[in-house]
């Protein structure tokens, strides 16, 4: 709040010989000025807190002590999916991957629940497995695939130089470039 000084004294006498009035000076009270600045560092402070930043949950298997059966699994529960290029996806189940079969985003939700379904849950795995050709858009997909599906059990790892082989040929005979 501005605020006038008008502590001079006198009345209004006008003529010779009378002092001219003191110039009245304004002082001006910074405290409101204060108290808005405080109340803007608050609502900064309030709003960027409340962002929190959003990420995938990991869980990782627990430690074993022979290394050999950190990761055995059935191999009749096992789902593998490969990721291609152009958006294609490559699935086989077991352990052969001579079985392969295309397929696309759209479809590979079902493939995946007819798998779940018809085994047991305790033993269902899916391995993923992305290409040097995949994107990271379809790798960050599959991975969404999974929390939709309900996958508990499902590892990011590398494809085989065999099973790229058999990902590179089916996309040749399939006229994917």
């Amino acid at each position: 709040m501005a605020e006038l000084d008008t502590s001079s004294g006198g009345g209004h006498k006008k003529g010779p010989g009378v002092k001219k009035g003191k110039k009245l000076s304004t002082r001006v009270d910074l405290t409101p000025m204060v108290d808005l600045g405080f109340l803007l560092i608050t609502f900064f402070i309030f709003t960027t807190t409340m962002s929190q930043p959003t990420a995938m949950k990991l869980f990782l298997p627990k430690d074993v002590d022979k290394p050999e059966e950190q990761n055995k699994v059935k191999a009749s529960a096992v789902l593998t999916i490969m990721l291609g290029k152009n958006d294609q996806v490559y699935y086989y189940e077991g352990d052969d991957p001579t079985k392969v079969q295309g397929s696309n985003f759209k479809a590979i939700r079902d493939v995946i629940l007819d798998k779940k379904r018809r085994t047991d849950p305790k033993d269902f795995v899916v391995v993923l497995k992305p290409t040097v050709d995949a994107t990271y858009k379809n790798t960050v997909n599959i991975l969404d695939e999974m929390t939709i599906d309900a996958v508990k059990r499902f590892a990011l790892v590398d494809i085989s130089p065999d099973e790229y082989k058999i990902v590179q040929a089916t996309e040749q005979a399939n006229g994917i470039k």
